[in-house]
């Protein structure tokens, strides 16, 4: 090979809902990168031959996702590619789509808070595989039971959380009817030793029997109950002295006259 050509280094997995990319340094200059994806079990492939970047999406390359890949980037010219000489390259660490994903956020796609039940309903993130219908297969249809979400939640403006686990698209939890609650859902994998909590959802809060002293507290509704007391006794004690200042006025005026 040439042994005069860098080689690939600081190169990383990044891997959300089965779609991964790897990643690598540096920029080439004079040459070129190909990946090749070796699994334990299956041929090697062949991705982003004589790429100039410094990353490559090697998604459809992983199907099998129990199987254990590594990755070799070769610094290559467009000649070496022509020849039977190897390039030098460089190895990545192991990668076990099935083990190492990181589960993506959950979308909630409905929710209500009825007497004393919360109700959350979600959907499962999507995956870039798909089924032979060509529809989308989601990290459920993956991990089957061995996936489980989280529901956390807690009482508007508390800092007290709560949890419930399901291994469906639901939850219903029992809360207290008069006050409101804010939550999110986040997947997780509890047989993994690592990446076992996915991303979290976006936080939502019910607006059940919300006021103001909920939205604001209670120094924001005391701060303007001061302001409105003072305005009103502002417009009552305003005329009167203006009045008895015209009086005195008047009064004043009227002196000289009774003079003469």
């Amino acid at each position: 090979g040439n042994p005069e050509l860098p080689t690939a280094v600081n190169i990383t997995w990044s891997s959300i809902n089965f779609k991964t990319i790897l990643q690598w340094q540096p920029k080439p200059s004079g040459y070129f990168y190909t990946v090749e994806i070796h699994g334990q079990t299956s041929d090697t492939k062949k991705k982003c031959i004589l790429t100039s970047e410094t990353e490559c999406d090697v998604t459809d390359v992983l199907r099998n996702v129990r199987e254990t890949y590594t990755a070799h980037i070769l610094s290559v010219t467009s000649s070496v590619m022509d020849n039977f000489e190897e390039p030098p390259f460089a190895v990545s660490e192991k990668f076990t789509p099935y083990n190492q994903t990181v589960l993506g956020k959950p979308e909630i796609r409905n929710y209500t808070q009825k007497g004393s039940k919360l109700n959350v309903v979600f959907q499962d993130p999507l995956t870039p595989y798909t089924f032979p219908n060509g529809s989308f297969q989601s990290i459920r249809d993956i991990f089957q039971h061995d996936l489980e979400y989280k529901l956390y939640y807690w009482k508007d403006q508390s800092s007290g959380k709560k949890d419930a686990i399901t291994k469906s698209q639901k939850f219903e939890v029992s809360i207290d009817s008069t006050t409101n609650y804010c939550f999110y859902v986040q997947g997780f994998i509890p047989s993994r030793r690592e990446n076992r909590n996915g991303q979290e959802s976006v936080m939502l809060c019910t607006s059940v029997g919300r006021n103001i002293l909920d939205e604001y507290g209670a120094e924001v509704f005391i701060i303007i109950a001061v302001i409105a007391i003072a305005v009103i006794t502002l417009a009552v004690v305003l005329p009167v002295i203006l009045c008895k200042r015209k009086k005195a006025k008047a009064a004043r005026e009227k002196e000289p006259l009774n003079g003469v």
